[in-house]
């Protein structure tokens, strides 16, 4: 069966073809994705009927959507980006037979659940596979901070969406101290993801300026984010390594909260970061969890690195739904 898969964030909507093959329950995508920007589209509709424009050719009636935002309710309001995108009116606005509508870091879930042990780096932890029983925390910084997880007994699993990257931010660290103050100026309450996201970078820049007491002007986190990666601008660098002991943290506090048995990070950022992580003091962050540090330290933490996650997640997910 031909369906399309769709990775709709806050920024990029992506769309692929992918082939389900119920017997085997198997998925696999089919060329290469088409990313299409969000904010050039005023609704879904317009950016199906593009993709179908730049394919060539009339797309499948069957669909898989992953989505950034809580799905319920008859409405999705998307979290970064806006669009709304009503599942239950899909047959009719896009022709569609069948459709399973996902969050989006739920779709990356069921990649994670999925994806062979080749498709993963070790980051920190014992360096084991995934558990074949138990719980998997997957987080994945990118324009915001994406959190799920999956359980599974050997030979079934589930997934479980979350809005996780919407917890308060907790500082460590003076410094982490002088980052929550400056966000603090804007926002009322601050979430985690204001700090472990992309556009994060520049809060962690300006605190680290103001207390080296440097100037320092906001830039696009893009940018700050080449400098970091390419090591041009010893700020922006430092502000890296600072933004992985955070998401130290958090991941930590995620597979507390989870009970997780084993971590995995995903993400376009987090796949650019791999090896930054491993020389970072990620590893350090999250197992300073006080008592629970020598449990910690026994958990295998790893990164995906199939490159698109929530594409291949959402297939997965149509076909655990349409293949029984």
């Amino acid at each position: 069966m031909e369906i399309v898969a769709l990775d709709i964030g806050g920024t990029h909507a992506r769309f692929v073809l992918a082939h389900v093959d119920c017997s085997k329950g198997a998925v696999r995508l089919v060329g290469d994705p088409v990313t299409l920007e969000t904010s050039a589209y005023p609704n879904l509709q317009s950016a199906w009927t593009e993709y179908a424009h730049q394919l060539g050719r009339p797309l499948p009636d069957a669909a898989a959507l992953a989505i950034a935002g809580p799905v319920t309710g008859a409405t999705v309001q998307m979290t970064n980006n806006s669009w709304i995108i009503e599942p239950g009116a899909l047959d009719k606005q896009l022709g569609l037979s069948k459709v399973v509508v996902l969050n989006d870091f739920a779709a990356v879930a069921h990649a994670v659940a999925t994806a062979s042990a080749g498709e993963f780096v070790h980051l920190a932890g014992p360096d084991a596979p995934l558990p074949e029983c138990g719980t998997v925390s997957v987080i994945g910084p990118g324009t915001g901070l994406g959190v799920a997880y999956f359980w599974r007994d050997g030979a079934r699993y589930t997934v479980t969406a979350t809005e996780g990257g919407h917890v308060d931010f907790a500082p460590i660290d003076q410094i982490d101290d002088a980052i929550l103050a400056r966000l603090r100026q804007r926002h009322r309450r601050v979430s985690v993801e204001r700090v472990v996201s992309g556009p994060g970078i520049v809060d962690i820049c300006a605190a680290l300026a103001a207390l080296e007491r440097q100037s320092f002007a906001d830039a696009d986190d893009r940018i700050i984010w080449e400098q970091a990666l390419s090591g041009s601008d010893p700020l922006a660098v430092a502000a890296m390594e600072r933004f992985c002991l955070s998401l130290g943290s958090v991941a930590g506090d995620y597979a507390l909260a989870h009970g997780a048995s084993a971590v995995v990070i995903a993400g376009g950022l987090g796949y650019r970061l791999r090896d930054v992580l491993r020389a970072s003091g990620f590893a350090q962050r999250f197992c300073a969890k006080g008592r629970y540090e020598r449990m910690m330290a026994g958990l295998p933490v790893k990164l995906i690195t199939h490159p698109q996650p929530g594409l291949l997640g959402a297939a997965a997910a149509f076909a655990m739904e349409h293949c029984r």
